[in-house]
């Protein structure tokens, strides 16, 4: 085992052997790995959670996160993993490592999971886009295999049917559970036969997709499928992301019950800020990170808090500044914050004073946050 600084967190790292490894189309491939039985409540993990991956590439370490397509009850950990160029560091993963070789693999983490409730009937609907179908596939195996009276919708993006990843596995789910899971899927270079399905996933889509497939009920004539949308969830680019959280929102979707993943960095809200707040100005900041303490002063409250620590040139931890992923999570030890948007924390978290420096505007003259949390 290996302990290692990562995004601001101390992270625990293990070797794991290459099980498997399938090119999936030119620019995707999985990787599988073998748990060995001392290491099986350490890599024990939720649907919709992803592991850190070290590896060597142009003589560099580097750590990247990936998700799971694989199901908690398989009792295996399958990754899907994009090369975004022939240059970057991923493309090293493939043509570096195979079968038999050993990786530090990361315990599993992320929040982008669901609570299981086999004993209701539900219906989830997902939007993916290209290499975001990986936790998705997940969920909806898990799902399938636990939630016998959960209805699945999903509506996976891609740019043509050559870039369609895990095809033949989602194929198959829908062929086994026809009943329970249809699955449409959309081009954006590809003409398609019918133009319903030619273009990217958006709002306008969305309305298309209310109206024209989740509209009829056939086990409530009185409403449509849509109205009985129990979760929602979203995995995919930045942008993506925000269109259709918004449009999901906008057609009735409580925010709580909208999940997204992101796969970038990405430095917008995702849902407009609604409020405004009195002006602070010249506000003290006292905060503790890896065991080091820091104090400066921020001109104002007009921003969030780690906005104005990054433009400081601060190393706070974060990996992306919209919420969701969780690296930027502290304690407020002192002081007053407004949380506007909350993807990550629970309930219990938040009452104990946990919150996100991305997602926060200070409404006192001091504050003191403490980053090191475990």
């Amino acid at each position: 085992m290996e302990q290692q600084i990562y995004k601001g967190k101390l992270i625990q790292f293990h070797p794991l052997k290459i099980a498997k490894k399938e090119e999936l189309t030119k620019n995707t491939f999985s990787l599988e790995f073998e748990i060995p039985g001392h290491l099986k409540e350490n890599f024990r993990f939720e649907a919709g959670q992803y592991v850190s991956v070290k590896f060597q590439s142009h003589g560099k370490e580097i750590i990247n996160d990936y998700s799971m397509t694989s199901a908690p009850y398989e009792g295996r950990i399958c990754l899907g993993i994009k090369v975004n160029s022939q240059e970057g560091a991923t493309s090293q993963l493939f043509m570096n490592y195979e079968v038999g070789d050993e990786l530090m693999v990361s315990e599993p983490g992320g929040r982008f999971t669901l609570v299981s409730k086999p004993s209701e009937f539900r219906t989830i609907v997902a939007f993916a886009a290209g290499i975001g179908i990986t936790p998705i596939l997940s969920h909806f195996k898990n799902i399938l295999h636990n939630e016998h009276r959960t209805r699945l919708f999903l509506f996976f993006g891609n740019r043509s049917s050559e870039d369609l990843i895990f095809r033949e596995q989602l194929d198959n789910l829908a062929r086994t559970c026809g009943d329970r899971l249809q699955i449409f899927y959309f081009f954006s270079q590809e003409k398609t036969a019918d133009q319903f399905f030619y273009g990217r996933l958006d709002e306008k889509k969305l309305s298309l997709i209310i109206n024209q497939i989740l509209h009829l009920d056939d086990t409530d004539e009185e409403s449509t499928i849509w109205d009985a949308v129990d979760e929602v969830l979203i995995c995919g680019k930045g942008e993506m992301i925000k269109t259709l959280a918004n449009a999901c929102y906008h057609h009735g979707i409580p925010k709580k019950n909208i999940h997204f993943e992101l796969f970038e960095e990405y430095n917008d809200d995702i849902y407009p800020v609604e409020k405004e707040f009195p002006l602070i100005e010249d506000i003290e900041v006292e905060f503790t990170m890896l065991g080091k303490k820091y104090v400066t002063t921020i001109p104002d409250n007009r921003d969030k808090i780690l906005q104005q620590l990054l433009i400081q040139k601060f190393p706070v931890p974060y990996s992306c500044k919209s919420g969701i992923c969780g690296s930027c999570e502290c304690s407020l030890e002192e002081g007053e914050v407004e949380l506007l948007e909350n993807e990550y924390l629970t309930e219990k978290e938040e009452s104990q004073g946990h919150i996100l420096a991305c997602m926060s505007i200070v409404k006192s003259k001091k504050i003191k946050l403490n980053f090191d949390l475990s």
